[in-house]
């Protein structure tokens, strides 16, 4: 695997994303090597994932899609991810928080039956009953708002890793360096614009962090399936 080295290189970052648009924006600029490739997808990670996500499709000429997949937050402190779940029954589990925060099996396999409910869900939710794009041979990019753990990103490259894609490319505008270092060893290639130190929390490193709504995930998503029309070149005379 290939760890793209586009961090900052300096101990506290002194840039902030204006929003989830600029972002993507920025890492379209980052990812253009791979613009224009007939083999390639963009996938976001929804919710916040996929206005980011849908800046990198528009930039490369590629087409966009949802990866489903849900954080496993602790119970009473939902913000807290202890793993995230995907399609086809991957889980991702952090045992160390698990058995830190002395979690009960019965408390594990209730928060596990909802968020997996809730996947099927999404699906109906995002997509209607438009198929999934298909990632078998096919290089993906993974997009994300940013990542604080790494747990969610985690259960998505597995669950595309599984759909036989041919590559994995995870590609995120901020995240903590300690989520780079595990997410490095599993994707194919880590593109992450700035890894500030101390992190804390990824919406501290945008100016609008404002959440993602259902809504404005479909219409994206909608927005990115419509027939993309190429200028055409005037003729002389015309």
């Amino acid at each position: 695997m290939s760890v793209r080295p586009a961090f900052c290189l300096l101990e506290m970052m002194t840039r902030r994303f204006r929003d989830r648009q600029q972002a993507g924006q920025a890492l379209g600029q980052e990812l253009r090597a791979y613009a224009r490739r007939r083999d390639v997808i963009v996938f976001g990670l929804p919710r916040g994932g996929v206005p980011v996500a849908f800046e990198v499709a528009q930039a490369l000429r590629a087409p966009l899609d949802v990866c489903l997949v849900r954080k496993l937050g602790v119970p009473g402190r939902e913000e807290l991810a202890m793993g995230a779940v995907a399609p086809g029954g991957i889980r991702i589990l952090n045992w160390e928080l698990v058995e830190s925060l002395g979690l009960s099996k019965g408390e594990i396999d209730t928060t596990l039956r909802r968020e997996e409910g809730e996947l099927a869900r999404s699906a109906q939710l995002y997509r209607g009953n438009a198929p999934r794009l298909t990632t078998e041979e096919r290089i993906t990019i993974l997009v994300d708002d940013g990542l604080a753990t790494g747990a969610t990103m985690r259960a998505a490259v597995v669950s595309l890793q599984e759909q036989q894609a041919a590559r994995v490319v995870v590609a995120v505008p901020v995240a903590a360096r300690s989520a780079c270092d595990e997410l490095a060893g599993e994707a194919d290639e880590l593109v992450c614009l700035e890894t500030p130190e101390p992190f804390y929390a990824v919406g501290l490193w945008f100016q609008d962090f404002r959440q993602t709504t259902d809504d404005e995930v479909r219409d994206l998503l909608a927005l990115a399936a419509r027939p993309r029309v190429e200028a055409q070149p005037v003729q002389p005379g015309s």
